[in-house]
């Protein structure tokens, strides 16, 4: 059987906040959602570092990607968080002078209300839950930021699917947003992200244990799922660097070759890299929420009701940060430049080095330190 995190009890938004890094839910419903759907009981769940000063000046809102969770740093359970060497006591957003927060994002299965949530009739929402799309994420964290005290974020950051949300806040909220970095992010989904994306919904989709999205109470999709997961990680790290790790090597002592049937063949390196991938995430996540953040993500598109996508950020009144991975085959350098050429005013992309694709965005964010302290964090 499939686990993942449920949500915690829930405490009260407001007043003393528990220590760096322990989880919180959020009541911020009913939601009204942009292609129609509705949750007449939402929450986010949501984690903070830090604190925040008289006049609320210093919050910083942190967004994860894909299969991300609110616990962005250490805190005072001392696990690791997925961007540890960006935030924290010293680090590029240091906690002792800022108050981070992050929030599961709406749809997500790590305490914000998903699928696998209890629907009004008592079971779980699985195929009916809503569309959800990134501008509705937004919409919820607004929300959350309101319960908070926060009415203008000191900066809002994040990579990937974080990297839409915090484009989208600067579109939607421009006045809540002072400052905004996009990483490893573009301004719409392309047709190729479109595209890989629709391979992975699918995978789950087909998997016979899928149901329509009802399996909550017997075997979950992991087949599928862990097929999705394969074909997103490909996408993640660059040939260059499968090359360098695994080339043809065999796994171990498994052979490749010499097996009659294909069935029985042993593996290459670089498919136990792909199945490890597959068992983790899998042992984490829920299908369904895979389902709808992916879509989410097929969905982003900052023009989208606001003309062209210049037009569109004409709006926005922040300053931006924006930044690329060189090898980066998801998310290329050059939607990046694209990206900052339609921003108001002169934007600069900065580049991650690293031969590790899309994901160096999270493995070697400290190359973007002396950069992101001397625009934001100075």
């Amino acid at each position: 059987m499939t686990t993942y995190p449920p949500a915690p009890l829930q405490h009260g938004v407001g007043g003393a906040l528990p220590g760096d890094g322990q989880l919180r839910i959020a009541p911020i419903g009913p939601l009204d959602l942009e292609t129609g759907g509705r949750l007449p009981r939402a929450q986010l769940a949501f984690e903070t570092w830090g604190e925040l000063n008289h006049d609320a000046s210093n919050a910083v809102l942190v967004l994860h990607a894909l299969t991300g969770s609110s616990h962005v740093a250490r805190g005072a359970t001392d696990e690791h968080g997925w961007w540890d060497a960006l935030v924290g006591p010293g680090r590029t957003v240091d906690t002792d002078r800022y108050f981070v927060v992050s929030s599961n994002m709406l749809g997500g299965c790590y305490g914000s209300t998903g699928p696998a949530s209890t629907a009004p009739d008592g079971r779980p929402w699985g195929s009916r839950f809503p569309f959800v799309t990134i501008r509705d994420s937004v919409r919820a964290e607004a929300l959350l930021a309101d319960a908070l005290g926060i009415s203008t974020w000191h900066s809002v950051l994040g990579g990937s699917m974080g990297g839409a949300r915090a484009l989208e806040w600067a579109c939607t909220f421009p006045r809540r947003v002072r400052r905004c970095a996009v990483i490893a992010c573009t301004a719409a989904s392309t047709a190729e992200q479109i595209a890989f994306a629709q391979a992975q919904v699918q995978a789950i989709r087909l998997d016979p244990a899928f149901h329509g999205g009802d399996y909550y109470g017997g075997p979950h999709p992991e087949a599928g799922l862990g097929l999705a997961r394969r074909i997103a990680h490909i996408t993640y790290r660059s040939e260059r660097e499968l090359e360098a790790r695994f080339g043809r090597a065999a796994q171990g002592s498994e052979q490749p070759l010499g097996a009659v049937l294909p069935a029985d063949r042993g593996r290459y390196q670089a498919e136990s890299y792909l199945d490890h991938q597959a068992a983790e995430l899998v042992s984490r996540f829920d299908a369904n929420s895979y389902l709808i953040l992916t879509e989410a993500l097929m969905s982003h598109d900052i023009a989208r009701g606001r003309g062209t996508p210049v037009e569109a950020l004409a709006t926005t009144t922040a300053d931006f940060f924006v930044a690329a991975v060189d090898t980066d085959r998801l998310y290329g350098p050059e939607q990046s430049r694209q990206l900052a050429a339609d921003l108001p005013g002169t934007v600069p992309v900065r580049l991650i080095s690293s031969p590790a694709g899309h994901d160096a965005f999270l493995t070697e964010i400290g190359q973007l330190d002396h950069a992101l302290r001397a625009a934001f964090y100075a």
